[in-house]
């Protein structure tokens, strides 16, 4: 399951303002990854990998309140928080590797 599933079960519920947040994290953290690509600039490529890492960790705390709001479950929520810090350990990785 990924966080736009997610949104779409919360549209189901009427969970607007989650839906929104959980689509804008989803795609916010990936248009910076893609944006970062896109300049030649060492600076500007980190400043923008800090924004996708940061949006890891914004995933994650929306992920905890649908949990502990039973909208998704426990093992949802591990399965989740894992392949994000997985994610988020992969742009700090190349974010290091930038020179």
């Amino acid at each position: 399951m990924k966080i736009i599933d997610i949104a779409d079960k919360m549209k189901e519920l009427k969970l607007y303002r989650f839906i929104d947040q959980a689509r804008g994290v989803g795609m916010s953290m990936s248009n910076n990854i893609a944006e970062s690509t896109g300049t030649n600039q060492v600076g500007e490529q980190r400043q923008l990998l800090r924004y996708a890492r940061r949006e890891c960790f914004e995933a994650v705390n929306i992920l905890i309140i649908l949990q502990l709001s039973k909208i998704i479950t426990e093992e949802e929520l591990d399965l989740l928080k894992a392949k994000i810090e997985t994610s988020s350990q992969k742009i700090n990785n190349y974010s290091n590797s930038l020179k």
